[in-house]
């Protein structure tokens, strides 16, 4: 999961040495904490917020597979 969101966010971004993901494991979830440069939180975002809901379902979809729910949080 946490290969999955980042190469998917080094793909996005400007800056992609700058990109981490902080993984806690929870008894329910699992949350993957997205860190980017300030520059590119935009670009990760999208307008409206779409390219976040669409990693999103992308994660959604992964972890299912695996039986295991993954919430992703985008830190500023």
């Amino acid at each position: 999961m946490k290969e999955l969101v980042e190469y998917i966010a080094k793909s996005l971004v400007d800056y992609p040495e700058q990109v981490s993901v902080n993984v806690l494991e929870g008894s329910q979830a699992t949350v993957l904490e997205l860190n980017v440069a300030k520059m590119d939180l935009g670009k990760v975002i999208g307008k409206q917020g779409r390219t976040a809901k669409a990693i999103r379902t992308i994660l959604g979809a992964a972890s299912a597979k695996n039986k295991k729910r993954a919430v992703l949080e985008i830190v500023e």
